[in-house]
């Protein structure tokens, strides 16, 4: 197990793990697939400009909002693998507070060999997604009466 395994939330280690069992590519995109189906529906008026991800070539919307001090996180694309992405990072950061999800860095995509896998233009797509849940999460704190 790699140190930055250890330095991981449970949820997203497990996800980690679960790719890096994963060997070949085939393999990845069927458990990107599998996240994808494991969203939730994302209501249709949501779709809005504020909730878009920008950079990505796919329609990826986020929204988050606080659940007693955790952010809940929802997502969704237009491309399935990219909706698998969104599906990989709700769950991974699902539970966590807007302080553990801005401390987080987007290196985990090495771990789970995806980053092999992925066009260039999906893996700019995954790191504008975490970014843009980075900033969701930041934007529910900001939001918490002090």
């Amino acid at each position: 197990m790699s140190s930055t395994l250890d330095s991981l939330p449970p949820a997203l280690a497990k996800i980690v793990q679960r790719f890096q069992r994963a060997s070949e590519p085939k393999r990845r995109y069927e458990q990107l697939i599998w996240y994808a189906q494991k969203l939730n529906e994302f209501p249709e008026a949501d779709k809005l400009p504020e909730n878009k991800v920008p950079g990505c070539v796919s329609q990826v919307y986020i929204t988050a909002a606080l659940d007693d001090g955790k952010v809940v996180f929802q997502g969704d694309s237009d491309s399935q693998l990219t909706k698998g992405l969104v599906g990989l990072l709700v769950e991974g950061l699902h539970g966590l507070t807007p302080s553990e999800i801005v401390q987080l860095t987007p290196d985990f995509i090495q771990e789970t060999g995806l980053n092999v896998s992925l066009t260039p233009s999906r893996a700019n797509g995954f790191y504008n997604i975490f970014k843009t849940m980075q900033k969701k999460a930041l934007e529910c704190k900001l939001d918490l009466p002090s």
